[in-house]
Protein backbone atom coordinates (compact mmCIF):
# COMPACT_ATOMS: atom_id res chain seq x y z
CA UNK A 1 0.00 0.00 0.00
CA UNK A 2 0.97 3.63 -0.47
CA UNK A 3 1.30 5.83 2.61
CA UNK A 4 1.65 9.62 2.74
CA UNK A 5 2.82 10.81 6.16
CA UNK A 6 3.00 14.38 7.49
CA UNK A 7 5.06 15.12 10.63
CA UNK A 8 5.89 18.75 11.35
CA UNK A 9 8.20 18.53 14.37
CA UNK A 10 11.23 16.66 15.73
CA UNK A 11 9.16 14.45 18.03
CA UNK A 12 6.79 13.68 15.16
CA UNK A 13 9.76 12.63 13.01
CA UNK A 14 10.87 10.20 15.74
CA UNK A 15 7.43 8.67 16.29
CA UNK A 16 6.59 8.53 12.59
CA UNK A 17 9.87 6.78 11.83
CA UNK A 18 9.05 4.02 14.32
CA UNK A 19 5.56 3.71 12.87
CA UNK A 20 7.08 3.37 9.38
CA UNK A 21 9.27 0.52 10.63
CA UNK A 22 6.16 -1.22 11.94
CA UNK A 23 4.27 -0.71 8.69
CA UNK A 24 7.20 -2.04 6.65
CA UNK A 25 7.32 -5.22 8.75
CA UNK A 26 3.63 -5.92 8.19
CA UNK A 27 3.32 -4.58 4.66
CA UNK A 28 6.37 -5.60 2.63
CA UNK A 29 5.04 -3.66 -0.37
CA UNK A 30 4.76 -0.40 1.58
CA UNK A 31 5.61 2.74 -0.40
CA UNK A 32 6.18 5.97 1.53
CA UNK A 33 6.11 9.63 0.64
CA UNK A 34 6.36 12.09 3.50
CA UNK A 35 6.94 15.45 5.11
CA UNK A 36 9.21 14.93 8.10
CA UNK A 37 12.83 14.58 9.04
CA UNK A 38 16.04 12.58 8.94
CA UNK A 39 14.75 9.65 11.01
CA UNK A 40 11.87 9.06 8.61
CA UNK A 41 14.27 9.43 5.69
CA UNK A 42 16.53 6.73 7.14
CA UNK A 43 13.61 4.27 7.27
CA UNK A 44 12.17 5.12 3.85
CA UNK A 45 15.50 5.47 2.06
CA UNK A 46 14.34 8.73 0.44
CA UNK A 47 14.40 12.39 1.39
CA UNK A 48 11.28 14.12 2.75
CA UNK A 49 9.28 16.23 0.33
CA UNK A 50 9.65 18.94 2.98
CA UNK A 51 11.81 18.87 6.10
CA UNK A 52 10.14 19.72 9.40
CA UNK A 53 12.82 22.35 10.09
CA UNK A 54 11.08 24.47 7.45
CA UNK A 55 7.71 24.00 9.14
CA UNK A 56 8.49 24.73 12.80
CA UNK A 57 6.70 28.02 13.45
CA UNK A 58 5.95 28.31 17.16
CA UNK A 59 3.23 30.45 18.73
CA UNK A 60 0.46 32.68 17.43
CA UNK A 61 2.65 35.67 16.59
CA UNK A 62 5.20 33.57 14.68
CA UNK A 63 2.42 31.88 12.68
CA UNK A 64 0.99 35.27 11.69
CA UNK A 65 4.41 36.54 10.63
CA UNK A 66 5.00 33.46 8.49
CA UNK A 67 1.47 33.05 7.16
CA UNK A 68 2.41 33.35 3.48
CA UNK A 69 5.02 30.58 3.86
CA UNK A 70 2.53 28.35 5.68
CA UNK A 71 -0.08 28.86 2.94
CA UNK A 72 2.48 27.99 0.27
CA UNK A 73 3.38 24.83 2.19
CA UNK A 74 -0.28 23.85 2.45
CA UNK A 75 -0.72 24.30 -1.30
CA UNK A 76 2.43 22.28 -2.04
CA UNK A 77 1.41 19.45 0.31
CA UNK A 78 -2.11 19.22 -1.13
CA UNK A 79 -0.78 19.12 -4.68
CA UNK A 80 1.73 16.40 -3.79
CA UNK A 81 -0.92 14.25 -2.09
CA UNK A 82 -3.17 14.59 -5.13
CA UNK A 83 -0.40 13.41 -7.48
CA UNK A 84 0.69 10.51 -5.23
CA UNK A 85 -2.90 9.57 -4.29
CA UNK A 86 -2.02 7.24 -1.39
CA UNK A 87 -4.13 4.49 0.13
CA UNK A 88 -3.80 6.34 3.42
CA UNK A 89 -2.79 9.75 4.67
CA UNK A 90 -1.20 9.43 8.13
CA UNK A 91 -1.01 12.67 10.10
CA UNK A 92 1.23 13.03 13.15
CA UNK A 93 0.11 15.75 15.62
CA UNK A 94 0.86 19.25 14.12
CA UNK A 95 -2.88 20.13 14.04
CA UNK A 96 -2.93 23.67 12.61
CA UNK A 97 -1.48 22.32 9.37
CA UNK A 98 -2.62 18.71 9.44
CA UNK A 99 -6.34 19.26 9.99
CA UNK A 100 -6.44 21.33 6.80
CA UNK A 101 -4.64 18.53 4.98
CA UNK A 102 -7.10 16.02 6.48
CA UNK A 103 -10.06 17.89 5.00
CA UNK A 104 -8.42 18.03 1.58
CA UNK A 105 -7.55 14.32 1.52
CA UNK A 106 -11.01 13.34 2.79
CA UNK A 107 -12.55 15.18 -0.15
CA UNK A 108 -10.33 13.09 -2.47
CA UNK A 109 -11.73 9.91 -0.84
CA UNK A 110 -8.32 9.11 0.69
CA UNK A 111 -8.47 7.36 4.07
CA UNK A 112 -7.26 9.76 6.78
CA UNK A 113 -5.55 8.33 9.87
CA UNK A 114 -4.38 10.52 12.73
CA UNK A 115 -1.52 9.12 14.82
CA UNK A 116 -0.86 11.13 18.00
CA UNK A 117 -3.92 13.24 18.59
CA UNK A 118 -3.84 17.03 18.60
CA UNK A 119 -4.11 18.22 22.18
CA UNK A 120 -7.66 19.45 21.73
CA UNK A 121 -8.35 18.48 25.33
CA UNK A 122 -6.07 21.39 26.26
CA UNK A 123 -7.37 24.01 23.87
CA UNK A 124 -9.43 24.40 20.69
CA UNK A 125 -11.81 21.63 21.72
CA UNK A 126 -13.99 22.80 18.81
CA UNK A 127 -11.55 20.97 16.51
CA UNK A 128 -13.39 17.79 17.48
CA UNK A 129 -15.94 18.63 14.78
CA UNK A 130 -13.27 18.58 12.04
CA UNK A 131 -11.80 15.38 13.41
CA UNK A 132 -15.18 13.63 13.46
CA UNK A 133 -15.88 14.82 9.93
CA UNK A 134 -12.54 14.31 8.19
CA UNK A 135 -10.52 11.72 10.20
CA UNK A 136 -11.41 8.08 9.60
CA UNK A 137 -9.24 6.60 12.36
CA UNK A 138 -7.72 8.25 15.44
CA UNK A 139 -4.87 6.59 17.36
CA UNK A 140 -4.09 8.15 20.73
CA UNK A 141 -1.00 7.77 22.92
CA UNK A 142 -2.06 9.23 26.28
CA UNK A 143 -4.24 7.16 28.61
CA UNK A 144 -6.91 9.83 29.20
CA UNK A 145 -7.40 10.69 25.50
CA UNK A 146 -9.60 7.68 24.68
CA UNK A 147 -12.15 8.78 27.30
CA UNK A 148 -11.98 12.35 26.03
CA UNK A 149 -13.02 11.23 22.55
CA UNK A 150 -15.70 8.90 23.91
CA UNK A 151 -17.19 11.91 25.68
CA UNK A 152 -17.60 13.42 22.22
CA UNK A 153 -19.09 10.19 20.81
CA UNK A 154 -16.04 9.42 18.71
CA UNK A 155 -14.11 6.15 18.94
CA UNK A 156 -10.33 6.35 19.27
CA UNK A 157 -7.77 3.56 19.71
CA UNK A 158 -5.31 3.84 22.59
CA UNK A 159 -1.97 2.29 21.55
CA UNK A 160 0.34 3.41 24.37
CA UNK A 161 3.15 5.93 24.13
CA UNK A 162 5.64 5.41 21.27
CA UNK A 163 8.41 7.03 23.28
CA UNK A 164 8.79 3.68 25.03
CA UNK A 165 9.81 2.22 21.65
CA UNK A 166 12.51 4.86 21.19
CA UNK A 167 14.47 4.55 24.41
CA UNK A 168 15.17 2.11 27.20
CA UNK A 169 13.89 3.70 30.41
CA UNK A 170 16.60 4.20 33.02
CA UNK A 171 14.90 5.09 36.24
CA UNK A 172 18.06 5.06 38.36
CA UNK A 173 21.41 6.78 37.83
CA UNK A 174 24.21 4.45 36.78
CA UNK A 175 26.53 3.52 39.63
CA UNK A 176 29.51 4.15 37.35
CA UNK A 177 28.39 7.72 36.60
CA UNK A 178 30.32 9.67 39.22
CA UNK A 179 30.59 13.00 37.37
CA UNK A 180 28.23 15.71 38.60
CA UNK A 181 26.12 16.87 35.68
CA UNK A 182 23.24 19.25 34.85
CA UNK A 183 21.43 18.79 31.54
CA UNK A 184 19.79 21.62 29.63
CA UNK A 185 17.10 20.92 27.04
CA UNK A 186 16.27 24.30 25.46
CA UNK A 187 13.80 23.11 22.80
CA UNK A 188 13.99 22.23 19.13
CA UNK A 189 13.03 25.55 17.53
CA UNK A 190 15.19 28.66 17.10
CA UNK A 191 12.63 30.87 18.86
CA UNK A 192 12.53 28.56 21.88
CA UNK A 193 16.30 28.31 22.12
CA UNK A 194 16.80 32.06 21.94
CA UNK A 195 14.28 32.61 24.75
CA UNK A 196 15.10 29.69 27.00
CA UNK A 197 18.81 28.97 26.77
CA UNK A 198 20.18 32.35 28.03
CA UNK A 199 18.09 32.09 31.21
CA UNK A 200 18.93 28.42 31.75
CA UNK A 201 22.66 29.00 31.31
CA UNK A 202 22.78 32.03 33.57
CA UNK A 203 20.96 30.06 36.27
CA UNK A 204 23.59 27.31 36.11
CA UNK A 205 26.55 29.71 36.34
CA UNK A 206 26.50 29.34 40.13
CA UNK A 207 26.94 25.57 39.94
CA UNK A 208 30.56 25.56 38.83
CA UNK A 209 31.31 22.09 40.17
CA UNK A 210 28.77 20.55 37.76
CA UNK A 211 29.34 19.74 34.11
CA UNK A 212 26.72 21.50 31.97
CA UNK A 213 25.46 19.55 28.95
CA UNK A 214 23.13 20.99 26.32
CA UNK A 215 20.83 18.72 24.30
CA UNK A 216 20.93 20.36 20.87
CA UNK A 217 18.96 19.78 17.67
CA UNK A 218 21.00 18.92 14.60
CA UNK A 219 18.83 21.07 12.31
CA UNK A 220 19.73 24.20 14.31
CA UNK A 221 22.89 26.07 13.30
CA UNK A 222 25.58 25.39 15.91
CA UNK A 223 26.48 29.10 15.87
CA UNK A 224 23.11 29.93 17.43
CA UNK A 225 24.08 27.88 20.47
CA UNK A 226 27.66 29.20 20.53
CA UNK A 227 26.52 32.81 20.41
CA UNK A 228 24.37 32.30 23.51
CA UNK A 229 26.95 30.15 25.33
CA UNK A 230 29.73 32.71 24.87
CA UNK A 231 32.84 31.85 26.88
CA UNK A 232 31.13 29.33 29.17
CA UNK A 233 32.59 25.83 29.31
CA UNK A 234 29.69 23.61 28.35
CA UNK A 235 29.27 20.42 26.35
CA UNK A 236 26.89 20.29 23.38
CA UNK A 237 25.43 16.98 22.24
CA UNK A 238 23.51 17.12 18.97
CA UNK A 239 20.43 15.07 18.14
CA UNK A 240 20.69 12.66 21.06
CA UNK A 241 18.65 13.76 24.04
CA UNK A 242 19.19 10.37 25.65
CA UNK A 243 22.98 10.78 25.80
CA UNK A 244 22.74 14.44 26.80
CA UNK A 245 20.35 13.83 29.68
CA UNK A 246 21.19 10.35 31.00
CA UNK A 247 23.01 10.18 34.33
CA UNK A 248 22.37 13.87 35.01
CA UNK A 249 21.76 14.94 38.57
CA UNK A 250 19.02 17.30 37.34
CA UNK A 251 17.71 18.77 34.09
CA UNK A 252 16.21 22.06 32.93
CA UNK A 253 13.71 21.10 30.24
CA UNK A 254 11.63 23.12 27.81
CA UNK A 255 8.04 21.89 27.88
CA UNK A 256 7.22 19.25 25.26
CA UNK A 257 7.90 15.56 24.62
CA UNK A 258 11.35 16.06 26.18
CA UNK A 259 9.77 16.30 29.64
CA UNK A 260 8.41 12.78 29.28
CA UNK A 261 11.68 11.45 27.88
CA UNK A 262 13.61 13.02 30.77
CA UNK A 263 11.21 11.40 33.24
CA UNK A 264 11.68 7.96 31.67
CA UNK A 265 15.44 8.45 32.04
CA UNK A 266 14.83 8.98 35.76
CA UNK A 267 16.18 12.54 35.93
CA UNK A 268 14.65 15.06 38.38
CA UNK A 269 13.65 18.02 36.23
CA UNK A 270 12.43 21.58 36.20
CA UNK A 271 10.03 22.32 33.33
CA UNK A 272 10.38 25.75 31.78
CA UNK A 273 8.50 27.66 29.11
CA UNK A 274 8.49 31.22 27.81
CA UNK A 275 6.61 32.30 24.69
CA UNK A 276 6.27 35.45 22.65
CA UNK A 277 4.19 37.90 24.74
CA UNK A 278 1.28 37.98 22.27
CA UNK A 279 1.29 34.19 21.94
CA UNK A 280 1.29 33.77 25.71
CA UNK A 281 -1.56 36.24 26.16
CA UNK A 282 -3.73 34.41 23.62
CA UNK A 283 -2.81 30.97 25.01
CA UNK A 284 -3.63 32.12 28.55
CA UNK A 285 -7.17 32.89 27.39
CA UNK A 286 -7.64 29.63 25.51
CA UNK A 287 -5.71 26.83 27.24
CA UNK A 288 -7.81 24.88 29.74
CA UNK A 289 -5.35 22.45 31.37
CA UNK A 290 -3.81 22.76 34.83
CA UNK A 291 -0.29 21.83 33.68
CA UNK A 292 1.91 22.18 30.59
CA UNK A 293 4.24 19.20 31.06
CA UNK A 294 3.21 15.72 29.95
CA UNK A 295 4.53 14.29 33.22
CA UNK A 296 2.08 16.31 35.31
CA UNK A 297 -0.78 15.97 32.82
CA UNK A 298 -0.61 12.17 32.75
CA UNK A 299 -0.28 11.85 36.53
CA UNK A 300 -2.83 14.67 37.07
CA UNK A 301 -0.74 16.35 39.76
CA UNK A 302 2.34 18.55 40.02
CA UNK A 303 5.19 16.05 40.19
CA UNK A 304 7.71 18.36 38.53
CA UNK A 305 7.78 22.11 39.05
CA UNK A 306 6.73 24.26 36.10
CA UNK A 307 8.02 27.79 35.56
CA UNK A 308 6.02 29.59 32.88
CA UNK A 309 6.52 32.98 31.24
CA UNK A 310 7.53 35.65 33.81
CA UNK A 311 8.14 32.99 36.46
CA UNK A 312 10.80 31.55 34.18
CA UNK A 313 13.62 33.85 35.30
CA UNK A 314 17.17 33.33 36.52
CA UNK A 315 16.38 33.64 40.24
CA UNK A 316 13.50 31.16 40.15
CA UNK A 317 15.34 28.64 37.97
CA UNK A 318 18.38 28.81 40.25
CA UNK A 319 16.23 28.32 43.37
CA UNK A 320 14.33 25.33 41.95
CA UNK A 321 17.50 23.78 40.54
CA UNK A 322 19.11 23.97 43.99
CA UNK A 323 16.11 22.08 45.40
CA UNK A 324 16.41 19.40 42.72
CA UNK A 325 20.11 18.91 43.36
CA UNK A 326 20.23 18.96 47.14
CA UNK A 327 16.78 18.04 48.52
CA UNK A 328 17.00 14.24 48.69
CA UNK A 329 13.39 13.81 49.81
CA UNK A 330 12.12 15.79 46.82
CA UNK A 331 14.35 13.87 44.43
CA UNK A 332 13.04 10.53 45.70
CA UNK A 333 9.40 11.68 45.52
CA UNK A 334 9.90 12.66 41.87
CA UNK A 335 11.56 9.34 41.02
CA UNK A 336 8.79 7.36 42.74
CA UNK A 337 6.24 9.23 40.65
CA UNK A 338 8.23 8.46 37.50
CA UNK A 339 7.76 4.74 38.21
CA UNK A 340 3.98 5.21 38.32
CA UNK A 341 4.17 7.26 35.12
CA UNK A 342 6.02 4.47 33.33
CA UNK A 343 3.40 1.91 34.34
CA UNK A 344 0.61 4.21 33.08
CA UNK A 345 2.05 4.52 29.57
CA UNK A 346 0.94 1.15 28.27
CA UNK A 347 4.31 -0.57 27.89
CA UNK A 348 6.39 -1.04 24.77
CA UNK A 349 4.97 -1.83 21.35
CA UNK A 350 2.91 1.30 20.57
CA UNK A 351 4.31 1.53 17.05
CA UNK A 352 3.58 -2.15 16.39
CA UNK A 353 0.04 -1.87 17.79
CA UNK A 354 -0.60 1.27 15.72
CA UNK A 355 0.70 -0.42 12.55
CA UNK A 356 -1.61 -3.42 13.04
CA UNK A 357 -4.64 -1.18 13.56
CA UNK A 358 -3.81 0.88 10.48
CA UNK A 359 -3.30 -2.11 8.17
CA UNK A 360 -6.39 -3.93 9.47
CA UNK A 361 -8.44 -0.76 9.03
CA UNK A 362 -7.24 -0.19 5.47
CA UNK A 363 -7.66 -3.87 4.54
CA UNK A 364 -11.22 -3.97 5.86
CA UNK A 365 -12.04 -0.67 4.13
CA UNK A 366 -11.18 -1.97 0.67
Amino acid sequence: MKYYIVAGEASGDMHASNLMKGLKCMDTDAIFRFWGGDLMAAVAGIKPEKHYKDLAFMGFAEVLMNLSTILKNLKKCKSDISKFHPDALILVDYPGFNLRIAEYAHNLNIKVIYYISPQIWAWKESRIHKIKKFVDKMLVILPFEKDFYLKHKYSADYVGHPLLDSLEPILEKSESATKKKIAIVPGSRVQEIERMLPVMLEATDSFGDYEIVIAASNHIDENIYKKIIGTRKVKIIFNNLHDAVKNSDAALVTSGTATLETALLGIPQLVCYKANLLSYFIAKKLVKVKFISLVNLILDKEVVKELIQNEMNVANVKRELTELLYNDKKRQTIKDSYMILYKNLGGKGASERASKIIINFLTNSK
